[in-house]
């Protein structure tokens, strides 16, 4: 009994942790640079992508799927376990490939899709913006209407400056997806958010 013990999770049978989405914002703004001091040339979705790979990594047990939303969304990999997979999609995404808007409804809407056969007990969507709904034909407030019929936590992150994003928006939808909600002005504070998520 005290002969230590190695849990292969690659075995489906030892996959008992939650099922995650990160819903990404990929409209224009987000080509904005100067949102990392170190490395101030980045624009905001590489570090972004950055981070957010890291974190898909760090998921050990998890399964993670990505959807990337701008005028529309789109599921940019499935919910998997294959955490090398998505971490590599995430890389090959671009800010604009759905368009230069912000549709945070589309974005929160087609996370519940990813997640629709999910039998884990615990579903998470984990949605970062720097901008303000303006696109779209599904209303922020459908979107989390949704959210609560799956039984899904909903975490909101607003990305840069205070006034860029819209903060009283982020704050409603994480309260009424029973989440939580964030702001990071820099990469730093988003490390930590991601830390503490």
């Amino acid at each position: 009994l005290a002969t230590p013990i190695m849990i292969d999770y690659a075995d489906p049978r030892n996959r008992n942790g939650i099922d995650i989405v990160l819903s990404l914002d990929g409209s224009g703004s987000m080509n904005a640079s100067g949102f990392s001091k170190e490395e101030p040339r980045l624009s905001r979705f590489e570090v972004v992508q950055k981070i957010a790979s890291d974190f898909v990594m760090k998921r050990i047990e998890d399964n993670v799927g990505v959807v990337l939303f701008g005028d529309f969304a789109f599921i940019a990999t499935p919910v998997t376990y294959e955490k090398e997979i998505v971490s590599e999609m995430i890389g090959y995404l671009n800010h604009g490939m759905a368009g230069q808007n912000t549709a945070i409804g589309e974005g929160i809407a087609m996370g519940v899709r990813a997640l629709r056969d999910s039998k884990a007990k615990s579903k998470v969507i984990i949605l970062l913006t720097d901008g303000e709904h303006n696109s779209g034909s599904i209303s922020p407030k459908e979107a989390v209407a949704m959210v609560g019929k799956e039984h899904i936590r909903l975490y909101t992150i607003g990305i840069g400056q205070k006034g860029e994003f819209d903060n009283a928006l982020l704050k409603q939808l994480a309260h009424d997806g029973h989440g939580k909600f964030f702001a990071a002005a820099n990469e730093k504070e988003l490390q930590s958010v991601y830390d503490e998520i």
